[in-house]
């Protein structure tokens, strides 16, 4: 779907499936996993402001890097931008690699892809030596791949700003975020759900949930959801000074937020002596207004 009603069109889509369906069977799990198509117990999806100067269907996250074995398949998506794209291009042509596409998706991809088939080979020869065959080795990988590794010997390498989200074949989640904290991460857990997302505002509304109930994720550090439903917090990568982004609190992010309302209306507070002095304190002769809509709480705060 593309165009200005590509949202509508999707959700249409997507509602058409179960639109005719009683509260009754929606409710039931086991009714939903075997029909309807988009029922799972693992979903991911975002929406990248575009920063390439281009758009189109082969810019839209998730990328996907397919394979006959499922724990080598990886689903990818971020909120990102990576500086080093050139030198990591390097490092895969030196393994032997010759990326298709040059990118910071891409190549991102395809270096954590290659990581991802180094652990999952990793684990093939260990289930050799316990004398595991055919789909018992299958089976031992699925379950004893670390992501925690493939993370670690993949973002090594990047600089940059970033919030990356992942999926296996075989069924693991993770997310990381960049060491200079300089994209936003939040999540919740309980004992049945695990969502992350770069808003807290979104989790509030969704899972009807107070401020306090959800936590930022710390820079360098993953959130891992493994096969088994099992939630871990790993440090990735040594943090580094806090560098987080200015636009993110100004601009990007959602005022319904209860800190970036604090902030934006503070910024507006802060505005009202240079504005004064601008018009010559003739409130009169004078209309305030706000453009862009992130503006709207340093207006009120004005």
């Amino acid at each position: 779907a593309e165009g200005k009603n590509a949202v509508a069109e999707i959700f249409a889509n997507v509602h058409k499936h179960y639109k005719n369906l009683s509260q009754e069977q929606l409710s039931d799990v086991s009714f939903a996993k075997t029909n309807l198509p988009f029922a799972g117990d693992l979903y991911m999806g975002h929406l990248r402001y575009s920063t390439t100067g281009k758009s189109g269907l082969s810019y839209v996250h998730p990328f996907l890097r397919r394979n006959n074995w499922k724990a080598k398949n990886l689903c990818m998506c971020g909120n990102f931008n990576m500086t080093n794209i050139g030198d990591v291009f390097e490092i895969l042509t030196e393994q032997g690699q010759c990326p298709r596409i040059y990118s910071d998706t891409n190549i991102l991809l395809e270096l954590m892809g290659h990581r991802l088939d180094r652990e999952v080979e990793r684990n093939f020869v260990d289930a050799q030596k316990l004398g595991l065959e055919k789909r018992a080795i299958t089976n031992y990988i699925e379950e004893n791949v670390q992501m925690s590794n493939v993370l670690k010997t993949t973002m090594q390498h990047f600089d940059g700003g970033y919030v990356i989200c992942g999926l296996t074949g075989s069924g693991e989640m993770f997310s990381i975020r960049d060491p200079w904290s300089i994209r936003p991460a939040f999540y919740y857990k309980n004992d049945e759900i695990v969502v992350l997302a770069s808003e807290r505002p979104v989790l509030q509304t969704t899972f009807d949930l107070e401020c306090d109930d959800i936590q930022e994720l710390k820079p360098g550090q993953a959130l891992i959801v493994n096969k088994r439903g099992e939630c871990s917090l790993q440090q990735i990568l040594e943090p580094k000074q806090n560098a987080a982004c200015s636009f993110e609190r100004i601009y990007f992010s959602r005022g319904s937020d209860r800190d970036i309302y604090k902030e934006r209306e503070t910024l507006g507070r802060q505005l009202t002596e240079p504005v004064l002095k601008a018009v010559d304190y003739d409130t009169e002769h004078t209309v305030l207004s706000y453009i862009p809509n992130t503006a709207e709480v340093a207006f009120y705060g004005l």
